[in-house]
């Protein structure tokens, strides 16, 4: 059921919220991720392959844990849309926003008129009725949040426009902005980092909040110290793979010194 959001609020008061990109389609990753005091999670639906059914229990673990949920659609389809909000997801994440015209495009399908024009439904998110439906209208418009994820150089270049659209929160791409600047997975290149930090500049003189993928310590820092509040900090499938890989060479290196010192 319909519930505040909590990502929003803290924003709004100026307190950092963290996140995790979550592919593998198990509530129990998900029930994790919030036991682990993660602020909001993004379902990933884009890159990962989730049936309507799973999303629904994905999001119901994450309102068990007070985790807010997020989904990453993979385009802004208003049929996609409406089902990962209809499951109950608080915010729509929509990858490769490059124009005006699919910032509008997303907030359209994610509110309600007299801000859009998303389709009518009685079913989990109201309560099955519970909430008052005429009421719940501007509830679900003020909650709801539409993230657009800034990924190709033309989203960089068409951003100002963009930012007017009333998107709720910008995430960088610098992944994909890698390959749309011609050096592919070179997330740290000169030409990537000064995108992400123009996106930043431009977010910051429109008002509205930016989201970042710090991927080293120092990163976090300079996005901190530059008022930066937002972070998603990975994906939960690289988080285990480091970890299971660095227990793995922590027991193999214990074995190696015994070995060693016979």
């Amino acid at each position: 059921m319909l519930r505040p959001n909590a990502v929003k609020a803290k924003l709004a008061a100026g307190t950092s919220v963290y996140g995790l990109f979550c592919s593998i389609p198990d509530p129990t990753v998900v029930e994790m991720i919030g036991c682990a005091g993660y602020d909001f999670v993004i379902l990933d639906s884009e890159h990962a392959l989730v049936d309507p059914q799973q999303l629904e229990h994905l999001i119901r673990a994450a309102e068990a844990v007070d985790l807010t949920p997020f989904v990453r659609v993979p385009e802004a389809a208003p049929g996609l849309i409406l089902k990962a909000l209809d499951a109950g997801a608080m915010g729509i994440v929509v990858p490769h926003v490059r124009t005006r015209a699919d910032a509008d495009a997303a907030i359209r399908a994610a509110k309600y008129a007299p801000e859009g024009m998303r389709s009518l439904n009685g079913g989990r998110v109201p309560g099955f009725g519970r909430i008052n439906l005429a009421g719940y209208l501007g509830k679900a418009n003020e909650e709801t949040m539409v993230v657009g994820m800034i990924e190709d150089a033309e989203g960089v270049d068409n951003l100002p426009e963009i930012l007017t659209s009333g998107l709720d929160l910008i995430l960088e791409g610098a992944a994909d902005l890698s390959q749309s600047y011609g050096v592919p997975w070179q997330t740290r290149h000169p030409t990537v980092r000064e995108a992400v930090e123009k996106i930043h500049a431009a977010c910051d003189e429109a008002g509205v909040p930016f989201c970042a993928i710090p991927r080293a310590e120092e990163d976090h820092t300079a996005w901190s110290r530059a008022g930066v509040r937002a972070f998603v900090l990975g994906e939960e499938r690289g988080l285990a793979f480091r970890a299971l890989s660095a227990h793995l060479e922590e027991h193999r290196t214990a074995a190696t010194q015994w070995e060693n010192s016979r």
